[in-house]
Protein backbone atom coordinates (compact mmCIF):
# COMPACT_ATOMS: atom_id res chain seq x y z
CA UNK A 1 0.00 0.00 0.00
CA UNK A 2 1.25 3.18 -1.06
CA UNK A 3 0.88 6.19 1.32
CA UNK A 4 0.67 9.48 -0.33
CA UNK A 5 1.96 12.68 0.64
CA UNK A 6 0.27 14.99 3.38
CA UNK A 7 0.39 18.80 2.87
CA UNK A 8 -0.06 21.03 6.00
CA UNK A 9 -3.50 21.82 5.72
CA UNK A 10 -4.68 18.81 3.43
CA UNK A 11 -8.20 17.46 5.21
CA UNK A 12 -6.77 14.00 5.13
CA UNK A 13 -5.92 14.01 8.75
CA UNK A 14 -8.43 12.81 11.13
CA UNK A 15 -6.95 14.78 13.55
CA UNK A 16 -8.59 18.14 11.78
CA UNK A 17 -11.84 16.54 11.11
CA UNK A 18 -14.20 19.02 11.34
CA UNK A 19 -12.00 21.97 12.04
CA UNK A 20 -12.51 24.79 9.60
CA UNK A 21 -10.04 25.24 6.07
CA UNK A 22 -7.14 27.81 6.47
CA UNK A 23 -7.25 28.77 3.15
CA UNK A 24 -5.20 32.12 2.61
CA UNK A 25 -8.47 34.43 1.22
CA UNK A 26 -10.27 35.70 4.08
CA UNK A 27 -13.76 35.34 1.85
CA UNK A 28 -13.15 31.48 1.47
CA UNK A 29 -12.51 31.39 5.00
CA UNK A 30 -15.52 33.38 5.76
CA UNK A 31 -17.75 30.94 3.33
CA UNK A 32 -16.24 27.98 5.49
CA UNK A 33 -16.61 29.67 8.94
CA UNK A 34 -20.66 30.28 8.10
CA UNK A 35 -21.27 26.77 6.15
CA UNK A 36 -19.99 25.33 9.26
CA UNK A 37 -21.82 26.59 11.86
CA UNK A 38 -25.13 26.76 9.90
CA UNK A 39 -24.49 23.01 9.21
CA UNK A 40 -25.20 22.15 13.30
CA UNK A 41 -27.96 24.84 13.68
CA UNK A 42 -29.75 27.79 12.59
CA UNK A 43 -27.67 31.18 12.91
CA UNK A 44 -29.04 34.48 12.98
CA UNK A 45 -27.00 36.78 10.84
CA UNK A 46 -25.76 38.79 13.75
CA UNK A 47 -24.48 35.38 15.25
CA UNK A 48 -22.69 34.41 12.17
CA UNK A 49 -21.27 38.47 12.36
CA UNK A 50 -20.11 37.48 15.10
CA UNK A 51 -18.45 34.73 14.91
CA UNK A 52 -16.48 35.98 11.87
CA UNK A 53 -15.54 38.77 13.97
CA UNK A 54 -14.16 36.55 16.35
CA UNK A 55 -12.08 34.69 13.99
CA UNK A 56 -10.35 37.59 12.30
CA UNK A 57 -11.98 37.71 8.96
CA UNK A 58 -11.81 41.44 7.43
CA UNK A 59 -15.61 43.52 8.17
CA UNK A 60 -16.11 44.25 4.60
CA UNK A 61 -15.27 41.05 3.68
CA UNK A 62 -18.19 39.45 6.34
CA UNK A 63 -20.55 42.02 5.62
CA UNK A 64 -20.23 40.68 1.48
CA UNK A 65 -20.21 37.18 2.70
CA UNK A 66 -23.12 37.29 5.11
CA UNK A 67 -24.83 39.40 2.23
CA UNK A 68 -24.33 36.67 -0.58
CA UNK A 69 -25.60 34.05 2.06
CA UNK A 70 -28.82 35.62 3.12
CA UNK A 71 -29.89 36.35 -1.01
CA UNK A 72 -29.33 32.79 -1.70
CA UNK A 73 -31.69 31.96 1.80
CA UNK A 74 -28.87 30.59 4.18
CA UNK A 75 -29.14 33.41 6.07
CA UNK A 76 -33.39 34.46 6.97
CA UNK A 77 -33.74 35.92 10.59
CA UNK A 78 -37.19 36.05 9.98
CA UNK A 79 -37.89 31.99 9.55
CA UNK A 80 -35.22 31.61 12.64
CA UNK A 81 -37.34 34.07 15.03
CA UNK A 82 -40.23 32.33 13.52
CA UNK A 83 -39.22 28.39 14.21
CA UNK A 84 -37.15 29.72 17.43
CA UNK A 85 -40.60 30.62 18.92
CA UNK A 86 -42.58 27.46 17.89
CA UNK A 87 -39.72 25.72 19.39
CA UNK A 88 -39.65 27.04 22.65
CA UNK A 89 -42.81 27.93 23.33
CA UNK A 90 -44.01 24.52 22.53
CA UNK A 91 -41.01 22.80 24.08
CA UNK A 92 -40.29 25.06 27.35
CA UNK A 93 -43.39 26.92 27.31
CA UNK A 94 -41.93 30.40 27.05
CA UNK A 95 -44.25 33.22 26.96
CA UNK A 96 -43.86 35.93 24.17
CA UNK A 97 -42.05 38.35 26.50
CA UNK A 98 -39.06 35.41 27.48
CA UNK A 99 -39.33 34.84 23.94
CA UNK A 100 -38.56 38.39 22.46
CA UNK A 101 -35.70 38.55 25.13
CA UNK A 102 -34.45 35.75 23.14
CA UNK A 103 -34.45 37.10 19.80
CA UNK A 104 -33.01 40.26 21.22
CA UNK A 105 -29.99 38.88 22.67
CA UNK A 106 -29.11 36.73 19.07
CA UNK A 107 -29.56 39.87 17.48
CA UNK A 108 -32.80 39.38 15.33
CA UNK A 109 -34.36 42.78 14.25
CA UNK A 110 -36.87 44.46 16.59
CA UNK A 111 -39.42 44.30 14.04
CA UNK A 112 -39.08 40.75 13.11
CA UNK A 113 -38.81 39.96 16.77
CA UNK A 114 -42.44 41.43 17.04
CA UNK A 115 -43.80 39.63 14.16
CA UNK A 116 -42.22 36.00 15.38
CA UNK A 117 -43.92 36.17 18.62
CA UNK A 118 -46.95 38.16 17.47
CA UNK A 119 -47.40 34.46 16.03
CA UNK A 120 -48.72 33.63 19.44
CA UNK A 121 -51.81 35.44 20.38
CA UNK A 122 -53.54 35.24 24.13
CA UNK A 123 -55.59 32.34 23.90
CA UNK A 124 -52.97 29.93 23.15
CA UNK A 125 -50.74 31.65 25.77
CA UNK A 126 -53.12 30.96 28.21
CA UNK A 127 -53.48 27.37 27.59
CA UNK A 128 -49.62 26.76 27.66
CA UNK A 129 -50.01 28.81 31.29
CA UNK A 130 -52.37 26.04 32.47
CA UNK A 131 -50.86 22.88 31.18
CA UNK A 132 -47.49 24.27 32.70
CA UNK A 133 -49.28 24.63 35.96
CA UNK A 134 -51.20 21.86 35.79
CA UNK A 135 -48.51 19.98 35.55
CA UNK A 136 -46.52 21.65 38.85
CA UNK A 137 -49.49 21.70 40.96
CA UNK A 138 -49.20 17.85 42.45
CA UNK A 139 -45.09 18.96 43.45
CA UNK A 140 -47.07 21.43 45.36
CA UNK A 141 -49.85 19.37 47.38
CA UNK A 142 -49.03 19.54 51.07
CA UNK A 143 -48.11 23.44 51.44
CA UNK A 144 -50.09 26.54 52.60
CA UNK A 145 -52.02 27.45 49.90
CA UNK A 146 -50.02 30.97 49.68
CA UNK A 147 -46.97 28.93 49.03
CA UNK A 148 -48.35 27.12 46.80
CA UNK A 149 -49.44 30.17 44.64
CA UNK A 150 -45.95 32.03 45.37
CA UNK A 151 -43.94 28.90 43.77
CA UNK A 152 -46.45 28.54 40.75
CA UNK A 153 -46.84 32.40 39.67
CA UNK A 154 -43.08 32.39 40.10
CA UNK A 155 -42.50 29.47 37.84
CA UNK A 156 -44.96 31.38 35.07
CA UNK A 157 -42.99 34.84 35.83
CA UNK A 158 -39.74 33.06 35.43
CA UNK A 159 -40.89 31.73 31.92
CA UNK A 160 -41.83 35.31 30.52
CA UNK A 161 -46.15 35.08 31.98
CA UNK A 162 -47.66 38.81 32.63
CA UNK A 163 -48.93 39.14 36.35
CA UNK A 164 -52.05 39.34 35.83
CA UNK A 165 -52.47 36.50 33.48
CA UNK A 166 -50.67 34.31 36.05
CA UNK A 167 -52.36 34.99 39.24
CA UNK A 168 -55.96 33.95 37.07
CA UNK A 169 -54.64 30.83 35.94
CA UNK A 170 -53.10 30.07 39.03
CA UNK A 171 -56.36 30.77 41.15
CA UNK A 172 -58.65 28.86 38.88
CA UNK A 173 -56.07 25.39 38.85
CA UNK A 174 -56.42 25.88 43.09
CA UNK A 175 -59.92 26.59 42.72
CA UNK A 176 -60.78 23.25 40.41
CA UNK A 177 -58.41 21.66 43.17
CA UNK A 178 -60.70 22.93 45.99
CA UNK A 179 -58.52 24.76 47.33
CA UNK A 180 -60.32 27.88 48.77
CA UNK A 181 -59.06 31.50 47.27
CA UNK A 182 -61.35 33.94 49.17
CA UNK A 183 -59.10 36.86 50.44
CA UNK A 184 -56.62 36.36 47.26
CA UNK A 185 -56.30 40.44 45.86
CA UNK A 186 -56.12 40.35 42.07
CA UNK A 187 -52.92 41.89 42.66
CA UNK A 188 -51.83 39.76 44.89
Amino acid sequence: MTRRAEWPGDGSDPSRAGKEPSPQDPAERARAICLRLLTGTPRTRKQLADALRKREIPDDVAEEVLARFEDVGLIDDAAFAGAWVESRHHGRGLARRALARELRTKGVDPGLVQEAVGQLDSEREEATARELVERKLRSTRGLDRDRRLRRLAGMLARKGYPEGMALRVVRRALEEEGESTDGLEEGY
